[in-house]
């Protein structure tokens, strides 16, 4: 994916330390709280694509040399506010307490990133719909279709047909900075629309374990308060554009009873602009694909089981036919590295492996009875659902 998009910090130091002067107060009082949805990892190139991109380009980040941060701010939002959209899904219905059919819903955020109508918002607010309807940020109510969606990439695209009132633009997110103020805007808990908060990107490239064998990698961490409902909403720079699609926020860990505040996070922007291309071109975007069911070995699962290695996939299953088949695969092999990158807590197997795409080759370290051997397997295209 070639980004024309000009490096936000060529504004220099003076302009990151005046933002900061001025957020210091403003910032004392934000918190996080909890965002819905999964997390998950992206490594998406922009294979399988079949027609030119239908959202505009990244456009260059311009900041004058001397600015007031509640200007810039008010600009920022009120530029981009009215592209901000709720996302209402209306789900199977439940039953009640009184074993009657109930409506269900359930609502989330998104940007509107095209004059066609295209809707960008997160795979987990528009998840199990029997039908979306978007709420414009003047209140009108529109029905929504679903596009496409990426589940690995907690990313969806839907459309409305009609005038826009408003079309937001990417930035570049791989020009984000620690410390460069960032706005976000979204429905946060379905009530409070077009809410606009305030905060700081503060760091970029933050993994986190989805529990569910794979990491979500590439983040932006931001302290701008993302609540429930805030999911599928943009995270803006100073110069109105989108840099990331927030997506959740941690409020604590596991292991202990610490409750965090201020950590949220979005998707970066590059990332979900590579994965909308395809969705809006294709309607789904092409992962690679092994035929092969299996489960992450871990240290705690290898001493439980008594596992020869620490880290790895194990086969449980291998498609008759499928990819792993063709190359010779086994029920009971257990894949250590592909293309010589090990599996390990860093790079659990799912990441390594979507950092390829459907056609090519890649070369797996695979553990049978003992023995290490190296399998070279072509991979195909993930069927869809």
């Amino acid at each position: 994916m070639t980004v024309n998009a000009v490096p936000s910090r060529g504004t220099g130091r003076k302009v990151l330390l005046t933002l900061l002067v001025g957020l210091g107060m403003m910032l004392a009082g934000l918190t996080g709280a909890v965002a819905g949805g999964m997390a998950v990892y992206l490594a998406v190139g922009s294979a399988g694509v079949t027609s030119a991109p239908v959202l505009p380009a990244p456009q260059a980040q311009v900041i004058p040399a001397s600015i007031d941060i509640n200007t810039a701010v008010t600009q920022a939002a009120a530029e981009v506010g009215p592209a901000v959209v709720t996302i209402v899904n209306h789900l199977p219905p439940q039953a009640s307490f009184f074993g009657q059919p109930a409506e269900a819903t359930a609502m989330g955020s998104g940007v509107i990133l095209s004059s066609e109508g295209y809707i960008v918002t997160n795979n987990h607010v528009v998840d199990g719909a029997e039908s979306l309807e978007v709420i414009l940020a003047d209140g009108t109510h529109i029905p929504a279709q679903l596009i496409g969606v990426d589940p690995f990439a907690d990313l969806a695209v839907v459309k409305v047909d009609g005038a826009m009132p408003a079309v937001a633009v990417w930035g570049n997110s791989d020009t984000l900075e620690p410390g460069e103020a960032v706005i976000a805007i979204g429905s946060p808990l379905g009530d409070f629309q077009n809410t606009v908060t305030v905060g700081v990107i503060s760091a970029t490239g933050r993994s986190i374990d989805t529990g569910s064998g794979y990491q979500m990698e590439g983040l932006i961490q931001t302290d701008a308060a993302i609540n429930h409902g805030n999911s599928g909403g943009p995270l803006v720079n100073l110069a109105g554009q989108v840099v990331g699609i927030n997506t959740l926020v941690v409020r604590g860990s596991s292991f202990n009873q610490a409750v965090a505040e201020g950590l949220g996070f979005a998707i970066a922007s590059n990332t979900a602009r590579a994965v909308v291309d395809q969705l809006v071109a294709n309607g789904y975007v092409s992962h690679p694909y092994l035929g092969i069911r299996w489960q992450a070995i871990t240290p705690e699962t290898s001493s439980g089981q008594g596992y020869p290695v620490e880290y790895g996939a194990l086969l449980n299953e291998v498609e008759p036919g499928g990819p792993a088949a063709e190359a010779g695969l086994r029920a009971g092999d257990i894949l250590t590295d592909v293309n010589g990158q090990a599996i390990d807590a860093n790079n659990p197997f799912i990441n390594l492996l979507f950092k390829h795409q459907p056609g090519e080759v890649v070369t797996l370290g695979v553990l049978r009875a003992q023995e290490q051997i190296q399998v070279q397997v072509t991979l195909t295209e993930r069927p869809r659902a």
